[in-house]
């Protein structure tokens, strides 16, 4: 069986970064795994979550930062991956020219597993 996604799936969240989701809940309705397009401009960033997934990161272009541990700060540039583990709390922004870059959730992203801190 092969199933073609046309095309994404725009979320709409706050601050000007844009999400299109690929593959998941919100655009499959795939619970498995979530795959999403996202770009961030300059000087984003998001609260602290918790989420009950793994998140793998590849960053197209720019640099993301994820905060995590106590005050630990990871800087991934263009090129680079990264790999944040459930249950651990951490916080994504991106570097002063914005970042484009793909998210792959395992479980798929759900906003009511992300635990983000209000």
């Amino acid at each position: 069986m092969v199933d073609l996604y046309p095309e994404p799936v725009r979320i709409p969240v706050p601050g000007g970064k844009i999400i299109d989701e690929h593959i998941g809940l919100a655009s499959t309705g795939e619970q498995r795994v979530s795959v999403a397009h996202m770009v961030a401009p300059a000087g984003w960033d998001e609260p602290f979550q918790t989420p009950e997934f793994d998140e793998f990161t590849v960053v197209l272009r720019g640099q993301v930062i994820v905060e995590h541990g106590d005050g630990e700060r990871t800087t991934v540039d263009a090129g680079q991956s990264v790999r944040t583990t459930a249950g651990e709390r951490i916080r994504y922004s991106c570097g002063p020219a914005g970042a484009d870059y793909l998210a792959v959730c395992l479980p798929a992203f759900n906003p009511e597993t992300a635990h983000r801190d209000e």
